[in-house]
């Protein structure tokens, strides 16, 4: 797997949810050319950042060949993917003092940008805000964007109050937004149905296997 880069920012894999539309189970693990889903996700994560964590709730044993620490979401009922961004932020603060902040991806998103990461950042620098996501097509992706640590008090007030729509959470502190093109695929493509894993799928075969974004 390619090395880290990017020492100072914290990957985390949110997987924590039910996977309803794909009939249950563990989307990350469904196979897509051969490969799970989760190691499509890892080798366009790695090189953005110092570290990987992935976010998945029950036995973490079934990730174990994938050498991550495994974080259950911090409160119960699944609660959406701000809890796994909570368990993140916990976890860096706790274990990796020096990391300020986490970029979150899905599990389920095999074409991410290879300069996800740096782009985020320019936008948010550019914006003068704490918070960014990504966007393409003309729709935004909440659960794609950078995270400081230090707003992980005010993220777990909200969860324990009830918030769960990661937009109208990150709306108080301002989020910027960065803009990726559709064309040939766009990077943000989710394979939450066995019928867009066959997309995926095709997708692939049509590249050679390249990298898409």
């Amino acid at each position: 797997m390619t090395e880290h880069r990017n020492k100072g920012l914290l990957g985390v894999v949110l997987a924590g949810g039910l996977a309803r539309r794909m009939g249950g189970g563990d989307k990350p693990l469904r196979l897509l050319a051969g490969r799970p889903l989760l190691s499509h996700v890892l080798e366009r994560l790695v090189p953005q950042v110092g570290e990987v964590v992935l976010n998945a709730n029950g036995d973490p044993a079934r990730f174990a060949a994938f050498g991550l620490p495994v974080l259950a979401d911090p409160l119960p009922d699944y609660p959406g993917p701000l809890a796994g961004v909570l368990a993140a932020l916990d976890w860096a603060a706790a274990q990796r003092p020096g990391v300020a902040t986490v970029l979150s991806v899905p599990g389920d998103g095999p074409f991410l940008p290879p300069d996800l990461a740096a782009r985020l950042e320019a936008a948010r620098q550019e914006a003068g805000v704490l918070l960014a996501c990504a966007a393409s097509g003309g729709w935004t992706h909440p659960p794609i964007g950078l995270w400081p640590v230090a707003l992980r008090g005010e993220l777990r007030a909200a969860l324990l109050a009830g918030e769960r729509k990661i937009d109208r959470w990150t709306a108080r502190f301002g989020c910027a937004t960065a803009e990726w093109p559709t064309e040939p695929l766009d990077p943000f493509f989710n394979a939450n149905t066995a019928e867009e894993l066959a997309t995926a799928e095709q997708a692939l075969q049509r590249t050679g296997g390249a990298p898409i974004g």
